[in-house]
């Protein structure tokens, strides 16, 4: 039984993380100087934007591995639940554009 979470700190930064305890892990980024990340002990207060539970503690930490990859737009797309919005967002930039141009071009309004 375990997390995979997203955190939005005071700076409009992104935080992902995983864990078997959320409510205290969460606890420990806002308030402990020892148990919190050096990273969100920075950038207090946080807030829990979007999380994720999982069976297995291994499927949390791997997740949390993928997202940590992941660019801005993408990670809001997953706060926001866009799934469909994913495998696009993945895309580099000069084929985001493309894409965005075959549409204007087939679009028929």
């Amino acid at each position: 039984m375990a997390w995979t979470y997203l955190l939005r700190c005071a700076d409009g930064t992104y935080y992902v993380g995983s864990t078997v305890d959320l409510e205290g892990r969460l606890w420990q980024h806002n308030h402990s100087d020892e148990l919190g990340a050096a990273y969100t002990r920075r950038r207090r207060p946080v807030e829990l934007v979007w999380s994720c539970f999982y069976d297995r503690v291994e499927d949390a930490f791997a997740f949390e591995k993928q997202v940590q990859g992941w660019n801005r737009r993408k990670r809001e797309a997953l706060i926001r639940g866009e799934w469909e919005r994913l495998p696009d967002l993945s895309r580099r930039p000069a084929v985001q554009e493309r894409l965005a141009r075959q549409q204007v071009e087939t679009d028929p309004s």
